[in-house]
């Protein structure tokens, strides 16, 4: 386990969560992690939206956990990760979090209750009730296009005071609450962008990191973007951005996360691009367009193949 306040940096990778026949497919998810493991990510988001998170049951989620956190120490890698939770009730969150406080993970991805709509001062006491009771850091997640509501900056900044609030996953898509938040944020509280199409915007201004579905492909390039910014080269940064941010795009033509798990199938680092109902696999005409983009990246390298 990781102290995740000094953990949120860099670029996070929400793994998908490999299927098969309806059931968790273990060989794949220890080969992803061998994969992804040599790659230069600085952490793991499980069973949030791109891992299909709603649509995994309790047990699932820690098979998942487990089997993660035992194949990174058979690969020798230390990574920080953070298991993604939600609900419309604080009360079955909490639960929740009682029922993962020994799991072997770092932290939680937590993000606004759907359907409900509550008030802001709703949201400032839903979030402090959960990083009040939460045995490990609480990273918040402020994606009102997917929760009908979402967190102002006013409430931000008051629950990024909490001890136990380490930062949060940014998909506001306003760009001008973004930056508002990164001028007034507290010493300490980090922020992540997670709007893949909109990430080397945030990162230009001041993002700590970016948590991006995307960037399970390119990898390196994602992660050598951050870099560049990092070290102030912009044109090299941006140079690298031109190179994958029509991904950032293409694997959102169809609901995430089935274009990127059939990206992973046609590459053999998964051995089927399975999801679960309500989600489909992607159509033929995106299956197509996935095919040729796959080919024109393809490299002499081959990837790992996926066991099964």
């Amino acid at each position: 386990m990781t102290d995740l306040h000094s953990r949120l940096h860099g670029l996070w990778l929400p793994l998908i969560t490999p299927l098969r026949d309806g059931a968790l497919d273990l060989a794949s998810l220890r080969n992803l992690i061998r994969h992804y493991a040599a790659q230069p990510i600085d952490g793991l988001i499980l069973g949030a939206t791109s891992g299909e998170g709603l649509a995994l049951s309790l047990t699932e989620l820690a098979q998942l956990s487990a089997e993660v956190r035992d194949e990174l120490a058979n690969v020798g890698r230390e990574l920080p990760i953070c298991l993604g939770l939600t609900g419309a009730a604080t009360a079955r969150v909490i639960e929740a979090l009682d029922a993962t406080a020994t799991w072997p993970i770092d932290g939680y991805l937590i993000s606004s209750p759907y359907y409900v709509r509550p008030s802001q001062r709703g949201l400032l006491a839903h979030f402090t009730a959960l990083a009040d009771r939460a045995a490990h850091p609480v990273m918040l997640y402020n994606i009102p296009y997917r929760s009908s509501v979402g967190l102002d900056n006013t409430t931000l900044l008051q629950l990024a005071l909490h001890p136990n609030i380490a930062g949060l996953k940014d998909c506001c898509a306003n760009r001008a609450q973004t930056r508002e938040l990164l001028r007034a944020r507290p010493a300490g509280f980090r922020v992540l962008t997670g709007e893949d199409a909109h990430s080397f915007d945030a990162l230009q201004a001041g993002a700590d990191g970016a948590i991006l579905l995307s960037a399970h492909v390119e990898t390196a390039t994602f992660a050598a973007i951050q870099t560049q910014l990092r070290d102030g080269h912009q044109a090299a940064a941006a140079a690298l951005w031109d190179r994958v941010s029509e991904l950032t795009r293409l694997l959102f033509t169809e609901p995430s996360p089935a274009p990127a798990k059939y990206w992973l199938f046609r590459l053999g680092l998964i051995a089927s691009p399975e999801v679960r109902l309500p989600m489909l696999e992607v159509g033929a005409e995106l299956a197509a367009r996935l095919d040729h983009e796959i080919a024109k990246r393809s490299t002499a390298t081959e990837p790992l193949r996926a066991a099964g």
